[in-house]
């Protein structure tokens, strides 16, 4: 008796739909895409994507190639890559870095100077600047200060102090994006002996990191009390001439307010558009002490503003209206203000004191809810600096500035709302790790960029030197 194999004892029907099922299949196979390269992959991860829709992906995967997202989406969307890199955020809040839309990085080397005393600018500041502010200060407070923001989930910093250059360079060892304006200002500073000399250095600091990946270099007129009409018509001219940024502090004084209304009968608002810097290229520090006109023609105009909650509060200037102009649509970001003024530079350390001083002064726990404060963090930043086209949120085509937050952290167990929980309980020590513009800056709260306990040890050192100074009296 012969046997006969299974194949051979098959149907010839049944043959041809074998073969065509693995053609078919083996046609599949040619038509699925190989995996796309990437440099880094974030997989498993609670994905906070600060998009319009405010979408949330709880296991979620983020891809990066260069400088930019390429890929948002769910855990499978990673097998659809191959990696230099993967970090696996193992259930971790990930979210856009935050933009600190406001500081004075290098005074880290005057923080806790002047603190609850009256006149503190001109009591401390200024002759602390005078007398002891150098290059190598600079270079030593913001290298602390940068380490900060890094370490506290900030990626994007709006800086106006002296010496610029340097702070543009220290930024770029340590990898961060920062728009730096060098102050301009109407008596002798520490890095220019001639009052408004700082106007040429700005035009210096713009020819050497125009069109930077990190740097956007900006002019940084000090305050409208503290500069002439004639060199605030010309900073407008140069502004709008190498189309730059101009960063300042306005409405931020009852003086200030007192004197134009005075001198011109005009809200340093309309006394700043008078002069023609009221525009899509001014950021405007403060503005508590504004009017529902003045507020009209920001809008109106374009501007830019950062708000410097715990600045404006610990000085006891007021409450800014930023609710209203979140509200009404005007492009408002969260800032620290300087170490001398809110004494950290970390904006997460921020949004609880936004949520709850603005329930306070509306009297109603129900305004300023958590998502509208993260999103001043985040979204809310990019507009003011003009560049929410390309920060933000975490979407294809975006700059890859991200960061991620231990959902282990004590304070964030358990998480039913993830916008409550960064607001009112997180904090800046929950940052595991930081990316900007695709490069790893800090992981696992190591920072990768820099010697942190140089800088510590070089700070406390200096440190020894201003108390030495202090002693022998300054003026």
């Amino acid at each position: 008796m012969v046997s006969l194999s299974p194949l051979s004892m098959t149907r010839p029907s049944h043959l041809l739909s074998l073969l065509a099922a693995l053609l078919g299949a083996t046609a599949a196979a040619a038509q699925t895409p190989p995996p796309a390269p990437a440099d880094l992959v974030i997989t498993h991860a609670y994905v906070v994507t600060m998009n319009d829709r405010k979408d949330i992906i709880e296991d979620g995967t983020v891809v990066i190639r260069d400088s930019r997202i390429i890929a948002v989406g769910p855990a499978t969307l990673a097998a659809q890559f191959t990696a230099k890199q993967t970090i696996n955020a193992g259930g971790d809040i990930v979210l856009p870095g935050m933009i600190n839309t406001h500081t004075h990085a290098a005074m880290t080397v005057f923080r806790g100077l002047g603190d609850d005393v009256p006149d503190r600018l001109r009591r401390f500041i200024f002759p602390l600047e005078k007398n002891l502010l150098d290059r190598e200060l600079v270079h030593w407070g913001t290298l602390l200060g940068l380490m900060e923001m890094i370490e506290g989930g900030t990626t994007t910093f709006v800086d106006m102090y002296y010496f610029e250059d340097e702070v543009a360079r220290v930024a770029k060892q340590l990898g961060m994006r920062g728009i730096v304006g060098e102050t301009v200002i109407n008596f002798p500073a520490p890095d220019s002996p001639a009052p408004y000399g700082g106007l040429a250095l700005a035009k210096k600091l713009a020819a050497e990191f125009r069109d930077d990946p990190l740097i956007t270099p900006a002019l940084a007129p000090h305050a409208p009390y503290t500069l002439d009409a004639a060199h605030l018509r010309e900073i407008a001219a140069v502004s709008a001439e190498l189309n730059l940024p101009v960063l300042m502090h306005l409405a931020e004084m009852t003086e200030e307010m007192t004197s134009l209304r005075k001198d011109h009968n005009m809200t340093p608002v309309e006394y700043l558009d008078s002069l023609g810097l009221l525009n899509r290229r001014l950021i405007a520090a403060h503005c508590i002490f504004v009017t529902d006109s003045d507020l009209a023609l920001l809008k109106a105009r374009d501007v830019g503003i950062a708000h410097n909650m715990v600045a404006n509060i610990k000085s006891a200037k007021g409450v800014a209206p930023a609710l209203k102009m979140f509200d009404d649509g005007l492009r408002v970001g969260l800032g620290t203000d300087g170490p001398m003024s809110g004494n950290t530079l970390d904006v997460l350390g921020q949004l609880g004191y936004v949520a709850k001083l603005h329930k306070l002064d509306r009297k109603d726990r129900n305004v300023m809810p958590a998502i509208k404060v993260v999103e001043m963090a985040t979204m809310g930043g990019a507009r003011a600096i003009h560049r929410e086209a390309d920060l933000g949120s975490l979407e294809p085509g975006k700059l890859a500035d991200v960061i991620i937050l231990d959902h282990n952290a004590t304070a964030l167990v358990p998480l039913y709302d993830v916008y409550s929980a960064l607001v009112y309980a997180a904090s800046p020590k929950d940052v595991r790790t930081t990316i900007i513009h695709g490069r790893v800056v800090m992981q696992d709260r190591r920072l990768l960029t820099v010697d942190a306990a140089a800088v510590k040890t070089q700070l406390r050192a200096i440190a020894q030197r201003i108390n030495t100074a202090l002693a022998s009296g300054l003026k």
